[in-house]
């Protein structure tokens, strides 16, 4: 999915604690497309300071076109209004003017000034999938962060090389959302479980008493063990009723089926040649893990289950208190206090030997048409460092600098009363999947159809039992083989 500014309820605005903690250096955003400040107070911001007159001819002109990835809410948009008029008061001979467009007209306003030749300079917040609407279309960032001696080096250098593509540094880190698994303690305790690891490497310890691996396949288990009917019977039991599951084991995150597939391993559906579908096996294993955890494990819950408004009324079930466990991104604390008081992080499970926690991530973008690139590089670095405190109490998200993380955790960990180790969000920022699942594939928003949210298989194996998966597999890719062919 795309990496999204703040879904509903998100409030993110103590992250303001970020900003002040590291000297406004850059401290990003969020994940979804709905305002996460409730406050409309505009902090103060301090622009680095600019030439004293305005040269011969005027200030350059340029354009900040938001929002790909959300923004544009009234709250955000009176924080980014003071952003632009505090660069603009401290930078005369630059001028940028915001272009705030609603999110679900942004793609194809984007689309339509680019075709006209009258594309803005910046564009963001954008996700990675957002951006990879536009493959082709950004700037190689490479040579002004030479020329301007750009300093890389406070980010997690496998978050810079994600920016780092066929199109070159198309990006520098901003907003970053690593993976984690969800779980309620009390959900364990009362199953007589040890909980899940909390450290990348450490294993499990079954109720025999024999440590095993935290893979996939350990997870099955404990969740079979999570997984009770409303008579109290769990998934290995006989008598249990799957038909009248009361508490279900464990959720994958199930937005995307390429996000899906990146827990189990890093891959693109597009093959070296950039035009041919080619599944990773690890996201076949992935496809099938989860068909299997609704239709055969009965450890999730089934499509019509998860649409329902009675079962599920809270966007995703861990949010409802009746799942033991579930993998998602860290922008998705902003509904887990419906969860209750005794929700914790755990490690991503592995499989094969080694763990993937897939990764979102937000930031802004220059378009590589601009007119005024060294100018637009500038504004740029200002919405990436003096701006960044700013838009973050807009925006909320979690720092993709390293010496602003600590404080990231403190800011989070403000919004709870349970101790939650958010260090175990932090580690997984080791494992983010690289190349990100939402790198580019060919007719990038039709291919979505098949595997996005509200997808074709998506939808279909959520809600079918008795499915040959090789088949459907195989059927994807054909099926997006064929839009592959017809792409420009």
């Amino acid at each position: 999915m795309t990496a999204r500014l703040s879904r509903p309820g998100v409030l993110f605005a103590v992250f303001a604690l970020v900003a002040s903690a590291c000297g406004g250096s850059a401290t990003p955003l969020s994940a979804s497309n709905v305002p996460v400040s409730t406050s409309s107070a505009v902090p103060s911001v301090a622009p680095s300071s600019g030439p004293a007159t305005v040269a011969p001819g005027g200030p350059v002109e340029i354009r900040w076109y938001c929002c790909l990835g959300g923004g544009e809410a009234p709250e955000q948009k009176t924080v980014e209004d003071k952003v632009v008029a505090d660069f603009n008061a401290a930078n005369p001979n630059i001028h940028v003017t915001l272009e705030v467009v609603t999110y679900d007209q942004a793609n194809g306003q984007l689309t339509t000034e680019i075709q006209s030749g009258n594309g803005p300079d910046i564009v963001g917040p954008v996700g990675i999938g957002g951006a990879n609407a536009f493959h082709g279309k950004w700037l190689d960032l490479g040579p002004l962060i030479t020329k301007n001696n750009y300093d890389l080096s406070g980010f997690p250098s496998n978050v810079v090389d994600i920016y780092k593509l066929d199109e070159g540094q198309v990006g520098i880190p901003f907003a970053i959302y690593p993976s984690a698994l969800f779980y309620k303690k009390g959900m364990f305790e009362e199953a007589g479980l040890k909980e899940p690891p909390h450290k990348y490497g450490d294993q499990y310890q079954m109720p025999d008493g024999s440590m095993v691996d935290w893979n996939y396949d350990t997870a099955r288990k404990v969740a079979q063990l999570l997984t009770v009917d409303k008579n109290n019977k769990d998934a290995t039991q006989a008598g249990f009723d799957p038909k009248k599951i009361a508490q279900w084991g464990l959720e994958l995150q199930r937005d995307d089926l390429r996000g899906m597939g990146a827990y189990f391993g890093p891959g693109t559906l597009a093959s070296g040649d950039g035009k041919t579908v080619a599944i990773p096996d690890a996201w076949k294993a992935a496809w099938k893990y989860y068909y299997n955890s609704i239709w055969t494990d009965h450890i999730s819950l089934t499509g019509p289950q998860f649409e329902s408004k009675d079962i599920n009324p809270k966007d995703y079930p861990f949010f409802n208190g009746n799942t033991a466990m579930s993998e998602n991104f860290l922008w998705s604390t902003y509904g887990v206090a419906d969860a209750g008081d005794d929700w914790d992080l755990a490690a991503i499970p592995t499989y094969n030997g080694a763990a993937t926690a897939a990764f979102n991530a937000d930031t802004f973008r220059i378009l590589k048409d601009s007119k005024h690139p060294d100018e637009a590089f500038t504004f740029l670095s200002y919405l990436l460092g003096d701006a960044s405190g700013a838009l973050l109490l807009a925006y909320g998200g979690f720092p993709a600098r390293t010496a602003a993380q600590q404080a990231g955790i403190d800011a989070l960990q403000a919004q709870f009363t349970n101790p939650i180790d958010w260090q175990v969000a932090v580690d997984g920022i080791e494992h983010a999947d690289k190349p990100n699942f939402e790198d580019f594939m060919p007719a990038y928003n039709e291919s979505l159809g098949l595997v996005g949210s509200g997808g074709k298989y998506l939808t279909k194996w959520g809600n079918t039992a008795g499915l040959d998966m090789d088949k459907e597999i195989q059927s994807l890719q054909d099926e997006m083989q064929k839009i592959w062919d017809k792409a420009p």
